[in-house]
């Protein structure tokens, strides 16, 4: 009796008939679900909205091209020793993709599918540019969506393990799937592997300020001189501030100590009920009045300003109402770590702004402050392939163990939004772009007008960024008016900034000659490679390089301030 783990034969002649069939219907399915959506998304009849539908030049051609491709598929698969050409693709990694007929079939097929599925959105034609992207991404999701390796009966690799396990990865991948149903979200790490104060978030300092807001955290001096002037950090409150201090190897938090910095955390509060009055004016109120505690503090005239992601954009808006105020000099310098000010082309996420997506997101905060799960879905969205589905075959198909990496434990760690700030943040700023357009948004009294920002900026960019794509980052060059070094650093919006020189990874890119572009700014620039920490530690050293005694009000708990609680305080922790 031969060993249940053969290769099977060849697909015999129904099974061959059953997959024609399936690619016919696939692509009726495409070219129907294409014209109803582009005519939805135009709210025109479709004669006016698509003038050129009926054309060879669009869906008619896009229909001949996947036939022809589709033949060519067919005849690679009757032909012995006719290979495709092989694409990276880790879905498809497993060698039973290749070495099964019948599977390599499926994932050849599922290929041809997709790629013309993807191609259709383009060829339709009299729909403007903002429609078909958003129609591009849905169609991206759906294709990720039905991809074969998400099933049990169409994933060579799952029938191996279930053959080989009795069923027993299916049975662990169903208590992984009710366990992710309780809490709501999907896991991405195993429970308990990590905890936020036992190995994570462990740089030694005091918490010496609470507000409703924000808790203040001031960490320990490890050298006996410090640069004189200090740095505050804003996380962005979508997040926890930890993912500048996650283990110690990868702390930028430890590591910007160890180069002499004096450094704060704000550490925001996950909103509740009690926050649902809480709007954008209150969080550059609280910015400000953070570096106000600092100055007050130390006894110094201004500080460095580290603004990450929403945070960055808030950091701009403090900036202008500082200068508005005729109090910039409070600022020594500011840094933004993957930061939009101007959203014109802010990305993907510009696809869940729009009126529809905006009434559904009322009806999810009823308690005045918005779910952070939900938020934490949409940026899984933007790379479904990667942070859902490659976890939907690992976790419930395979049964796998989750892995201990501290990173994915961040991202999993979601904080609650105040529901009027996030609705404004998205009107105003991703679907108006007020913040882009001089003196269109009055904070804190003051209307906001990023030309008058002079204060020296570092700016860094992600690559690969998904949340916000470097050329968005890129047009804060066209609105601040001061000294300017803008960085490009490799991977994306986590993994681009969190990249300790110790690991050697990645690589950055800079330019000192002025650019009108981001592609000009890449095609005169230089490779540097590891981390661009170096690079922004002899930055910021270079604009205030005197220091002083770490001693005094250096040290946490010491000056005017006493310690409330030991780092990385309570706000971190709330639910």
């Amino acid at each position: 009796m031969a060993d249940q783990t053969d290769v099977p034969q060849p697909p015999s002649l129904e099974d061959m008939q059953r997959w024609t069939w399936v690619i016919g219907r696939a692509q009726q399915l495409m070219l129907e679900h294409g014209v109803e959506m582009a005519m939805k998304a135009a709210e025109t009849p479709p004669p006016s909205a698509f003038p050129n539908l009926g054309e060879p030049s669009a869906l008619t051609r896009a229909a001949t091209d996947f036939w022809t491709d589709s033949l060519s598929l067919w005849q690679r698969f009757l032909t012995p020793g006719t290979a495709a050409p092989e694409r990276k693709d880790k879905r498809f990694a497993a060698p039973e993709w290749r070495q099964h007929p019948l599977f390599d079939l499926i994932r050849q097929t599922y290929l041809t599918v997709a790629d013309h599925m993807l191609k259709s959105v383009d060829a339709i034609e009299g729909v403007d540019a903002v429609q078909k992207e958003k129609l591009r991404f849905a169609t991206r999701t759906v294709v990720e969506a039905m991809s074969p390796s998400n099933f049990a009966f169409t994933n060579p690799e799952v029938m191996k393990r279930t053959l080989e396990t009795g069923g027993e990865n299916l049975l662990k991948g169903l208590e992984h799937l009710l366990r992710d149903l309780r809490q709501g979200q999907l896991s991405h790490v195993r429970e308990g592997a990590f905890e936020v104060g036992r190995n994570l978030a462990t740089t030694p300092g005091k918490v010496v300020k609470r507000t409703p807001l924000y808790e203040l955290i001031q960490y320990s001096p490890t050298a006996d001189q410090v640069f004189e002037t200090p740095l505050v950090i804003f996380p962005p409150w979508i997040n926890r501030f930890y993912i500048l201090d996650l283990t110690p190897e990868k702390s930028f938090i430890r590591w910007a100590v160890e180069q002499g910095l004096t450094v704060f955390m704000v550490s925001w509060k996950s909103a509740d009920a009690g926050m649902k009055d809480v709007v954008w004016d209150d969080y550059v109120a609280a910015q400000i009045d953070a570096i106000d505690t600092i100055r007050d503090l130390l006894g110094v005239k201004s500080a460095h300003a580290i603004g990450y992601c929403v945070a960055g954009t808030t950091l701009a808006a403090t900036l202008a109402v500082l200068a508005g105020r005729g109090e910039a000099e409070k600022v020594k310098s500011a840094t933004f770590f993957t930061a939009q000010v101007d959203f014109e082309r802010a990305g993907e996420l510009r696809h869940f702004v729009d009126d529809e997506q905006l009434k559904l997101l009322e009806g999810l905060a009823p308690d005045g402050f918005f779910d952070g799960r939900y938020m934490a879905a949409t940026f899984n969205l933007l790379r479904g392939r990667d942070l859902i589905w490659n976890y939907v075959v690992s976790n419930y198909l395979l049964g796998n163990e989750y892995p201990a990496f501290d990173l994915l434990h961040w991202n999993g760690d979601t904080t609650n939004l105040p529901a009027r700030w996030h609705r404004a943040y998205l009107t105003d700023l991703y679907r108006d772009n007020k913040l882009a357009v001089p003196k269109a948004l009055t904070v804190l009294g003051v209307p906001l007008d990023l030309r008058e920002v002079t204060t020296p900026t570092y700016v860094q960019a992600g690559r690969e960024d998904h949340i916000a794509p470097a050329e968005s980052v890129w047009k804060i060059t066209d609105h601040f008016d001061g000294p300017l070094r803008f960085v490009l650093a490799g991977s994306g919006h986590i993994a681009g900034v969190v990249n300790p020189p110790s690991t050697g990874k990645y690589q950055y890119w800079t330019n000192d000659k002025p650019a009108d572009s981001l592609e000009e700014f890449v095609s005169g620039a230089t490779e540097t490679k590891g981390s661009w920490w170096p690079d922004w530690i002899g930055w910021i050293e270079a604009r205030a390089p005197d220091k002083v005694p770490a001693s005094g009000g250096r040290v946490p708990g010491e000056g005017k301030l006493k310690a409330i609680e030991d780092a990385p305080g309570s706000y971190v922790r709330a639910r």
